[in-house]
This record gives structure tokens, C-alpha cells and sequence, in this order.
């Protein structure tokens, strides 16, 4: 009986409304903001850092239709010279960020800060936050006051990154060496910012630091900055300068494949269009750049954005909800619950589709058994997790997933049980994609109980 009513219940699953995600905000937290201003460091980036609290953020996204927002650190990196003081801040921000995810589970995520340019500081954040605080992945500056992303230096930070399937965002911070009277005259977020991006993950590809670290997924902000212009230009020089000896060969497909990026910053139809020409539809996200523009401004924006977006043939659905979704497999995800999902009382059903690497499939297996029969005999909150193979292709599995409630299912991947099961399967999944369900009109009994 119990197997007719699961297989009723997979009949019976739709998707749920469209959970939008917002994979480009700030939260401007009090310690954070007392240590920059004790620095005198305010203006640094050339922009007041605009005031912040949670309750108006979380207005601003109802408003916006936004169900959940990524939080990261904004600019200045929080470094004055003093690596324990740098370490502190970035430890208290990420403890009131993961207290806020917890508060909040289905509004917000976060990526955590870490203490750069002091990497060994960075690696035990790194792994505090994402081992302990339960981090969606890590925020990696542009440059930490002259150190680049893409300097060896970094390469022990990003192989534990690495081994974790991490997520990075990136975020353009003030260029290291500057014009100070241009910088006066031109605001960094109209030009540096945008060239700083691109000039960050130049030096990405050009120490092959995604293809080194394959399991790295980057997040390149505001629509690919000049990546679209620059890229072009890299390919053309790429085997003049490998032939006279000055560089190394570089795969930049394989490094471009890791990149994804967030629409922030009032994307055009060219930019889109730009954007096309170096990578996929699947690899766009929504990002808002909250609290750095006016709530009117970024909710127009975003609808014109929707609009544009079916203008060019591209789901809005998918760069809204779906695309970071599939980014964030691996991590405490986003659920949407039965029903109702403003309720954090109502079951969570969940249908998982992964694809699994052949040479691995059996060791997969095993992990998938065993995290089944664990949590389902342990945890009273874990109702099914009912696995299966497609017939046409033994590498296909569909799980059915069911949550007493939203407190369960954050119970559950709490669990040791399920920590080892992500932690020892990160390598064997290709491709994973979580589908949040309601039930059909009618069909609400078979979840009563």
C-alpha cells in the first residue's frame, strides 16, 4: 500500500509557483559597518555604503516577487593591515548571516566573507563557514588590496574550495593602484568596476585556475562586465604570446564552462546579446545589487528585465528560479512547501533527478541506500526518500523526497548521515536537479498524513 501511494503521489506532482532568487545582494551588518567606519574607510570604493536591516530587505523582496536572496559582504574588504581584526569581522559576519538563513530558511542564503589578503585566515574561514555555519558557498573580492584572484598565492584556498564543489561569487572591489582625481571625477561602478571584473577573471583563465580547480563554480557579476569585448581580443593574443614564450597554454573553454553570471546592473539588450556570444541560457542569473539601488528602480527593472528576457527566446523562469537552483546543488537548498508555501508547517515533496558518472555508479548507490535507510529509521521528520533508476539509462536516478515539514528537511541535511552522503557523492554527480512540487486540485489528502 505504501508503495501505491508513493507512486500516487510521484502521478500526481507539478511544478510549484515560480520561487525567484536573487543571486546579488548585500547585507550591511552593525559590526561590519563600525569597523569600516572606525578605519575611515566609508568612501573607499568611492560610494556611500547605504544603511541596511533585514526587514526592510525582506519587504523590498516581497515586493520584488523575490522568494530568496543569496547575502554577501559588500566592498570595502574589511582589511586595514590587521589580520586578527579582519578575521574577527569576517567571523561575525558570516555567524549573523547564517542566523538570518536560519530565522529565515526560505528567504535567505549567504556566501561567506573570508579575511583576505591573509590566506591561511581565509582557509579557516572558508572552512568554519562552510562546514560549520552551513554557508551556501564563499564571497572572493576582485583583488584583497593588490592580490588578484588567479595568483598562485590563492591556490591552497582554492583547492579546498575545490574539494567542497564551492560556489564563488565575485565581487568587484576598488583596483589596487589608481588614479585618485580620475576615480573622483568618474565613479568606480560606471568603468573600474566593470574592468576590474574582467581584469580578475583574465587572470583566472590565464593561470587556468577552473580547469586546476574543476569542481569551482564562479559567479561573474553585472552581465560579464567587458568579458563579452575581452574575451575575443584574449583568444587572438592567446597564441602569438604561447608561441613567443611569454605564457603558457590555457583551455578557456574548459575555464569559461565554470562561469555563470548575474544580470545586476540594468542589463540592455546588447549586453544580453554580448553575454550569449561566451556562454549559455542556463548559466544566467538574476541578481538585484540590493541595498545599492533604489527599491523603485530595481523592481521596474526587474520587470522590464522579464520582458526582455522572452524578447530574446530566453525562460525568465529559468534565469529567475531554475538556473541557480541547479547552481546551488550540493548546498542547503532552496524548498518551496506543498500547498502552502508561506507555511513553515506544511510537507515538502521534492522529486531529485541526478545523473551519476558511470565508473561511480555503484558506490553511488550505496551512499543513496544507505542515507535512505538512515534517515528515513532515524528521523521522524523524514518521511520518504524513495529512490529509483530509469529503465532506458541505469546513470538516471529519481529520488522522491518527503518532509514532515520545513524544520525537518533543515533538520535532516544537518545530519551527520547526510553530510557524509553530499560530502562523499560531490564527485560522483553529474548533473542534479531538484524539482519542488504542490499537489494537483484534488489530490491534497494523500499528503495529510
Amino acid at each position: 500500500m505504501k508503495n501505491i501511494l508513493i507512486i500516487t503521489i510521484m502521478t500526481a506532482i507539478a511544478l510549484s509557483a515560480s520561487a525567484q532568487i536573487d543571486l546579488h545582494s548585500h547585507a550591511i551588518t552593525k559590526d561590519y559597518m563600525d569597523y569600516i567606519k572606525a578605519n575611515g574607510a566609508e568612501m573607499d570604493e568611492d560610494f556611500p555604503i547605504p544603511a541596511w536591516d533585514v526587514e526592510k530587505h525582506l519587504a523590498f523582496m516581497d515586493k520584488a516577487g523575490i522568494q530568496t536572496s543569496v547575502l554577501t559582504m559588500p566592498a570595502p574588504q574589511p582589511y586595514f593591515g590587521d589580520a586578527e581584526a579582519s578575521a574577527a569581522v569576517c567571523r561575525s559576519y558570516n555567524e549573523e548571516c547564517a542566523a538570518l538563513k536560519a530565522r529565515y530558511p526560505d528567504r535567505f542564503m549567504f556566501c561567506a566573507a573570508l579575511p583576505l589578503p591573509d590566506v591561511n585566515a581565509a582557509l579557516r574561514e572558508a572552512k568554519h563557514a562552510l562546514e560549520v555555519l552551513g554557508a551556501d558557498g564563499v564571497k572572493l573580492a576582485t583583488n584583497s588590496y593588490g592580490q588578484y584572484l588567479g595568483d598562485p598565492v590563492l591556490d591552497t584556498l582554492m583547492a579546498y574550495l575545490d574539494t567542497k564543489n564551492a560556489i564563488v561569487i565575485l565581487h568587484p572591489h576598488k583596483p589596487s593602484a589608481v588614479n585618485g582625481q580620475l576615480i573622483a571625477d568618474v565613479p568606480l561602478a560606471s568603468y573600474e568596476y566593470l574592468a576590474e571584473t574582467t581584469r580578475t577573471v583574465l587572470n583566472m583563465l590565464v593561470h587556468n585556475v577552473l580547469v586546476r580547480y574543476p569542481h569551482l563554480k564562479v559567479v561573474v557579476p553585472h552581465c560579464g562586465s567587458f568579458l563579452p569585448n575581452a574575451l575575443p581580443r584574449f583568444r587572438s593574443l592567446l597564441p602569438v604570446m604561447v608561441k613567443q614564450g611569454i605564457m603558457q597554454p590555457v583551455d578557456v573553454d574548459a575555464n569559461l564552462s565554470r562561469l555563470y553570471y548575474d544580470l545586476a546592473g540594468a542589463p540592455t539588450d546588447e549586453a544580453i546579446e554580448a553575454l550569449l556570444t561566451i556562454t549559455t541560457p542556463d548559466h544566467l542569473l538574476y541578481g538585484s545589487d540590493y541595498p545599492y539601488v533604489a527599491e523603485p528602480v530595481l523592481i521596474s527593472g526587474k520587470r522590464a528585465l522579464e520582458e526582455r528576457l522572452a524578447s530574446h527566446g530566453l525562460s525568465p523562469q529559468d534565469v529567475f528560479t531554475d538556473n541557480a537552483r541547479r547552481l546551488f546543488t550540493g548546498f542547503a537548498t532552496v524548498s518551496v512547501a506543498v500547498a502552502d508555501e508561506t507555511s513553515a508547517n506544511q510537507k515538502i515533496v521534492r522529486l531529485a533527478e541526478i545523473e551519476v558518472e558511470p565508473s561511480m555508479l555503484e558506490e553511488y548507490l550505496t551512499f543513496a541506500k544507505e542515507v535512505g535507510e538512515t534517515s528515513t529509521k532515524v528521523e521522524p521528520g523524514v518521511l520518504t526518500l524513495f529512490s529509483m533508476q530509469a529503465k532506458e539509462d541505469s546513470c538516471k536516478i529519481y529520488i522522491l523526497e518527503i518532509y514532515a515539514n520545513q524544520a525537518a528537511y533543515q533538520s535532516h541535511i544537518q545530519t551527520a548521515h547526510f553530510k557524509k552522503y553530499k560530502e562523499g557523492t560531490a564527485k560522483m554527480v553529474k548533473s542534479l536537479k531538484l524539482i519542488d512540487t504542490k499537489p494537483l486540485a484534488g489530490m491534497e489528502r494523500w499528503l495529510r498524513n
